[in-house]
Order: structure tokens, then sequence, then C-alpha cells
């Protein structure tokens, strides 16, 4: 970080130079990329930079988030303005982009105090979410400039063997639920109906809620997964962390959706076909694939901890949770797929 660069380039973007003068601090709870709130006596702005150290293959890129942010401004996905970009990485060494910070809740297990503590009030929240990834799924690539962002036709295959090929490169020992769920989702690939826009990660904290109204997402934030590819794919991520109550929360990323008034994914996949008008028949396929993904995460998550290059977070140790998410994919596809 170096703020002697950044503080006379936002005072130059913004013409302000109380800008000159920022103190950058770590934003804890990312575990891929690293987010850097830049503060000043004019305000804050964001900063976001992939990890140092080797990385993996098509992550981190920051072009993509900037092309992806940029192009989506001024439709109905509400996204952070882009302020300042360098995706060469000349001027510190990594790439990078500044971006707007808007005010809104990060929700991970708990609600802010006094904040959708009514069933109803929990039911709009989730709603939110469910609506706001149907208006991406239907923004129109081409009209917005994303035409060639990505490659629709064999999306599903082609993210089967990238995510089988990072953990080759990942894994620190064999693990045999993570084989034979890669296996049993190869041999289930549905046919993709449609194609749109994917953000890749979506689910609740990567969605800035709107402080003074639970029923709305005040912004859509961390699109470094994001591509044209299967829909469905982000409702089964969404899927994937929208934990019910008795379920077993996830180690890397506790939710609050266990507590008493969130309404289940039923009711989400319901919405959500309501919204779009698209049949759910392959969901359980989706949902596994995010077991598979996630579990490939987790193992990268702990590769890059034990490098020393995520900016000295610690998660614990991972490998029950590999395994974990791995044997929930295989239970989907057993018991639905």
């Amino acid at each position: 970080m170096r703020p002697d660069l950044l503080g006379p380039l936002l005072a130059q973007v913004f013409g302000d130079d109380r800008w000159l003068a920022i103190e950058p601090t770590l934003v804890v709870g990312g575990k891929s990329n690293l987010t850097f709130e830049l503060a000043s006596e004019a305000g804050s702005v964001i900063l976001r930079r992939p990890p140092s150290g080797d990385l993996l293959p098509s992550a981190h890129d920051m072009g993509r988030e900037v092309r992806v942010q940029s192009a989506l401004a001024g439709t109905v996905v509400p996204v952070p303005r882009i302020v300042l970009e360098d995706t060469s990485g000349d001027l510190l060494g990594a790439p990078f982009y500044v971006m707007e910070k808007v005010l809104g809740h990060v929700i991970r297990e708990e609600l802010p105090v006094e904040y959708a503590d009514s069933a109803a009030q929990k039911r709009e929240l989730a709603f939110a979410l469910v609506d706001t990834l149907a208006d991406l799924h239907t923004v129109d690539p081409v009209s917005v400039g994303l035409g060639d962002y990505g490659r629709p036709d064999g999306y599903l295959e082609r993210q089967l063997r990238r995510w089988s090929a990072q953990w080759e490169k990942s894994k620190t020992r064999e693990v045999t639920a993570i084989d034979e769920l890669s296996a049993r989702l190869v041999k289930r690939v549905p046919a993709s109906r449609r194609a749109s826009i994917v953000h890749g990660d979506y689910r609740m904290d990567n969605c800035l809620m709107d402080p003074s109204d639970p029923g709305r997402v005040a912004a859509v934030i961390d699109w470094e997964l994001s591509t044209l590819g299967d829909p469905l794919t982000d409702l089964g991520v969404l899927f994937f962390y929208w934990r019910e109550p008795g379920e077993e929360q996830h180690a890397l990323t506790p939710v609050v959706t266990t507590a008493p008034g969130f309404p289940p994914r039923g009711d989400l996949a319901a919405r959500y076909m309501e919204r779009t008008g698209v049949a759910l028949e392959s969901i359980a396929f989706h949902e596994a694939l995010a077991h598979f993904k996630f579990a490939v995460i987790a193992q990268g998550i702990a590769a890059r901890v034990a490098a020393g290059t995520m900016a000295g977070q610690d998660f614990g140790d991972l490998d029950a949770e590999v395994l974990r998410i791995a044997e929930g994919g295989l239970s989907i596809l057993a018991q639905r797929g």
C-alpha cells in the first residue's frame, strides 16, 4: 500500500486536496482479493487488490471487476462507482482499483441491532436479494457492452474443468469426496437453456443492504468471478450459503439465515421463478456444483494462509471444512440429483 502515491491521485480525481493524506485500513472478512478502506478528511473510498504471492489462473482479475461494475452502472443492478483504476499493476506493484464507498450493512452471522428484527422484514431482506439477482440475470449483456465478457456455450463443462484444475494446483492431500463429487457432476451436466451475466459468488455478505430499508440492496460487490454463463449457478451459490435452522454452519462463512424468521430456500426458489419465469428442475446440480467450487476455494484459502499472503488473517484448520462441503454436495446429488 502506498498512501503517498494514492493520496495525490485521489486528490486529482476528486479535485480536493483533503485526499492528499489518506489512512488505509484492511477490511477484515474478505478471503480472496484484499479490500482496504482509504479514509481522509474528505471521506472514504474502497480499494481492491489481489493478495500477494502465486495466484491461481483466472483468479483475482481486477480488470474484470472494473469492467463489469462500469458496465452495470446505470442499470437496475446497484454497483459502486469506479473512481480510479490501475489494472497493469505499475503503480503499486499489483493491479488495483478504487470505488466509492456505499453506505450499507454487510451482514454475516448477525443482524445489526434493531435491523430486520421482524419475520416480515427478514422476508423482505431475503426477497430483495433474490430480486436483485433476478434483475442481474435479465440485463442484456450486449446492451451494456459485455457481449464478449464470457463464452456461455459449454460454460458448465468449463466450470468443472477449471475448478478441478484449481483443486489440483492447491490441494495438499488427496480427498476422495472431492474427486467423487467432480466425477458425478461431470455425468449430470444439464443443458443450459439461457445465458446471462453471472456474478459467480452471489450471497448476502457480497451485497450491501440499505441501512434504513432491509428490503433494498444498496450495492452488489465482489465481482471477481463474474462472467457470462448459466444464471442458475448464481442461485446455486446463494442456496449454498443460505443455511436453514438445524443445518450446520460453514466454518468460513457463518450466516444469519438460521435465525427464526428467515424464509427457507424453497421460498427463495419460488420467488426467483416468479420473477424470471425460469424453471428450476436442475437446481440440485447447481447447488452441488457450488459445494464443489467452495470446497476448492476453502482449500485455496488454506494454501494462501499457510503461505502468509492473506495480510495476517487466519481461518484455522480448514481440512475438515473442505471434506464436509464436498460431502454435502454428494448428499444433494444422492437425494435430489
